[in-house]
């Protein structure tokens, strides 16, 4: 079978067309792309403020341990209750993955600014702002990258639930393949999911370190 697998995948006729390998796999690069990106609007600048201010540490303790208890698959079941067949049910609910570890990562780079630098930027007459821009945010920088970099990789590989209500992603492989007995199909899908995780993996890794030498 998992040869089959292999055999599948090496068959150039599956990677064209509109339901073809490369297709979906844009599709699920696109899907983790606009998912990251709306929770990162809302996640960093909180997070930021929050580091920055001091204000609402319990919400980042909240949140991030309501995310571990969250079920992604009950979440999207609620949704698509809720929102219907469509791509706007498995996006909320990646979303709302996607959101916890982002805000943590922005406050955590804030806060982990050297108190000492921070105290001596205000001291010289520093605003608050220039504090953060100056001081805060080039410390926070490298930890924000990182957790960037493990939202990516969750929400990349949840991604493939997107499948569950709307015709979309590396995910429709192993549906399809489930659904009609191709397991070679559900397999293969699985294993390009995996090949793409670990392919973004190393891209961000190399992202985090050049941002790690460049601050260091």
């Amino acid at each position: 079978m998992i040869t089959s697998a292999f055999a599948w995948i090496a068959d150039a006729a599956n990677w064209g067309g509109d339901a073809g390998i490369w297709m979906r796999l844009l599709q699920h690069l696109g899907v983790t792309g606009l998912v990251v990106l709306a929770a990162a609007v809302v996640a960093v600048p909180a997070g930021i403020a929050i580091g920055h201010t001091g204000k609402g540490r319990a919400l980042v303790t909240f949140t991030s341990g309501a995310a571990r208890a969250l079920p992604t698959l009950g979440l999207l079941t609620l949704f698509a209750l809720a929102l219907g067949i469509g791509l706007a049910a498995p996006f909320w609910a990646l979303v709302i993955l996607a959101f916890p570890p982002l805000l943590a990562a922005a406050y955590s780079g804030v806060e982990s600014a050297d108190k000492v630098t921070v105290d001596a930027s205000r001291a010289i007459g520093m605003t608050g702002m220039q504090v953060l821009r100056h001081v805060e945010l080039p410390a926070a920088f490298p930890i924000l990258v990182g957790g960037l970099r493990s939202t990516v990789l969750q929400v990349a590989s949840t991604a493939t639930l997107a499948a569950y209500t709307a015709d979309i992603g590396l995910g429709r492989f192993l549906f399809v393949g489930m659904k009609t007995n191709h397991y070679e199909v559900m397999i293969g899908g699985a294993l390009l999911v995996v090949v793409l995780t670990l392919v973004l993996d190393v891209v961000l890794a190399l992202c985090q370190k050049a941002v790690e030498r460049r601050a260091g």
